[in-house]
């Protein structure tokens, strides 16, 4: 496994369990206890974790390190039947909103020469779309968030102020076994909960991995969320707990 796959799964593994032990890591990841120890320091040294004896620990903005390519290799079939069951909800001629996350970047692929209008804050969608004659791609303001490719700050928020939008699709950290949404990086989710104002029905786009997940910062509780869209095998008491608060839940 890549250097940099590995240290993907190893910041899944801390973020998933708060904490993991060289051991368990070793044997998870099929190499030997010494890299796993070379990748912990590795990560330590960058903020991305924190290394104890044994073991590491999650740092609270743990995703805010870990480079967008790295997290876009996690989970990739998950993701992409995500996005493709969630580009099925699209109506042509509709406004919609694209969250930062690398479930909407494989979103935004499979809206390619749709007659849509997209807004986002995304850069990776930007990428994907900068070049198609058809869709009308709207990039929201900011300052850059270089490692997830993202804008963030007052000007994105502001500038989401002047937006309406026929749906969101939203990005998560992970959701709580009661349905609440987190996020990990303080800078996101004030941009989140701008979104989900500017948007007539809210689509939580979510991998199974990620129910129930983790994150240090909630963004919404569940009565907020319109639809998720998931993949078989996510957790149902979390998934049963979105539903009785009314969320309409799709699997791919």
């Amino acid at each position: 496994m890549l250097q940099h796959l590995r240290h993907a799964e190893i910041m899944r593994q801390v973020r998933l369990s708060g904490a993991t032990s060289v051991g368990d890591l070793a044997r998870q990841l099929g190499v030997s206890p010494s890299t796993i120890r070379r990748d912990l320091e590795a990560l330590d040294r960058d903020g991305t974790l924190k290394r104890v004896r044994g073991g590491a620990l999650a740092g609270v903005d743990a995703d805010d390190d870990l480079p967008f390519a790295a997290v876009a290799a996690i989970d990739e079939q998950d993701k992409e039947a995500v996005a493709v069951r969630a580009a099925q909800l699209v109506r042509d001629g509709e406004v919609i909103l694209l969250d930062i996350g690398t479930t909407t970047m494989r979103l935004a692929r499979q809206l390619r020469g749709r007659r849509v209008t997209v807004v986002t804050s995304s850069l990776a969608v930007l990428d994907v779309l900068r070049a198609d004659p058809v869709v009308e791609l709207l990039l929201l303001g900011g300052m850059v968030r270089r490692t997830y490719h993202s804008l963030v700050g007052v000007l994105t928020e502001e500038a989401l102020r002047q937006v309406r939008a026929d749906r969101v699709f939203l990005g998560a950290s992970g959701v709580l076994p009661d349905g609440r949404l987190l996020d990990s990086t303080l800078a996101e989710v004030p941009v989140k909960r701008a979104m989900i104002a500017a948007a007539s029905q809210v689509v939580l786009l979510a991998d199974r991995h990620k129910f129930p997940g983790t994150g240090a910062l909630r963004v919404c509780g569940p009565e907020a969320v319109d639809v998720i869209v998931t993949n078989e095998g996510a957790d149902e008491t979390t998934l049963g707990n979105c539903v009785a608060a009314g969320v309409k839940v799709l699997l791919a």
